[in-house]
């Protein structure tokens, strides 16, 4: 339809072209539409080339932000997993350090409930000329370190029953005679007496007593009085925890 266009005016311009300029002919102006028919097919076939990629990347665009919107939503889900873990990282944490506390709470209090000692003076002493605290200077056994070598005290480290006993021992005449008292703090508990015309003799007490955390308990000698001991341990002072309160 076109070429049947294109003749015509083609006709009518030859005509023209007849009456105006002898020189153009038909056949050239045929070709030239011919020549831009090409190029316009040439071009449309370009146009559709670069419409199809065009449309392959919005595709390929479409397909990647697919992805990243997918990799977006595992990485959200990735940070909120973690923070989630987090938490129960301190959770556990918190927790674990509480176990902990409490772990070393009951050490501390069954290492502190281990309160035995055993001693002896292991010289004589007296006499003196007012109550004088007697200081037990072989240690046999001071678990729970409450006895103190250096004074002669025990210092209770928390509150229970407690058990002590005193062995005193004389030798001699009667003017040596012994009398040796448990006091706690200030207050005195008992005696041990013993006296004898020559030779040796021994006497000894015990008693239980419920101890504040802090209190002392010692051994005091009476004035006038004097206690025998050597290396072989004659006079003693011994206690133990007996439980806690």
């Amino acid at each position: 339809m076109l070429k049947l266009i294109t003749v015509l005016m083609l006709n009518v311009w030859a005509i023209t072209a007849d009456i105006l300029s002898p020189n153009i002919t038909i056949l050239a102006e045929l070709q030239k539409i011919t020549n831009m028919e090409i190029r316009m097919k040439s071009t449309d076939s370009k146009m559709e080339q670069l419409r199809i990629k065009s449309t392959a990347q919005e595709q390929e665009l479409a397909s990647l932000n697919d992805k990243m919107n997918e990799r977006k939503i595992q990485m959200d889900e990735l940070i909120t997993e973690n923070k989630a873990q987090a938490i129960k990282m301190e959770v556990m944490s918190a927790t674990m350090n509480d176990i902990k506390f409490k772990v070393d709470e009951l050490i501390k209090q069954k290492n502190a409930s281990k309160v035995v000692f055993s001693t002896s003076l292991l010289s004589s002493n007296g006499p003196y000329a007012s109550f004088h605290t007697l200081i037990y200077k072989h240690v046999f056994l001071n678990t729970g370190n409450a006895y103190d070598p250096n004074t002669g005290i025990l210092t209770s480290p928390m509150r229970g029953i407690y058990v002590f006993m005193v062995f005193s021992k004389a030798y001699g005449t009667r003017d040596k005679a012994v009398i040796a008292a448990l006091f706690k703090n200030d207050e005195l508990v008992f005696s041990t007496y013993a006296h004898q015309d020559d030779g040796f003799i021994s006497s000894s007490n015990g008693v239980s007593l419920l101890l504040e955390k802090g209190d002392r308990v010692y051994v005091k000698l009476y004035p006038g009085y004097w206690i025998f001991d050597n290396e072989l341990h004659h006079s003693t002072f011994s206690g133990h925890l007996l439980f806690q309160m």
